[in-house]
C-alpha cells in the first residue's frame, strides 16, 4: 500500500495529526495493536486488560450519543 489519498485513506485532525480511516485499515488487512481510532477489526491484536477497557469506553459513548441525539 504505497498510495495514500487524503479523505480517502486518512485525513488530518485538529491537532494537525494524521488519522487513518477504517478503509485503510481494510486494505491493510488486519488491526495493527496500535489503538487506532477507526480500527474495524474491533482492536483484536492490542493486549489486554487495554482492549478491553477500549470497548467498553467505546460502547459508552456510543450509548451517550445516542441518548444525547434522542433527548428533545
Amino acid at each position: 500500500m504505497n498510495n495514500f489519498t487524503e479523505g480517502v485513506d486518512f485525513y488530518f485532525n485538529e491537532q494537525c495529526l494524521m488519522v487513518l480511516t477504517a478503509t485503510y485499515h481494510l486494505k491493510r488487512g488486519t488491526c495493527c495493536g496500535n489503538v487506532c481510532l477507526h480500527c474495524p477489526y474491533t482492536y483484536e491484536n492490542v493486549p489486554e486488560p487495554e482492549r478491553t477497557a477500549i470497548l467498553k469506553e467505546k460502547k459508552n459513548a456510543l450509548i451517550n450519543n445516542h441518548e444525547k441525539n434522542n433527548s428533545s
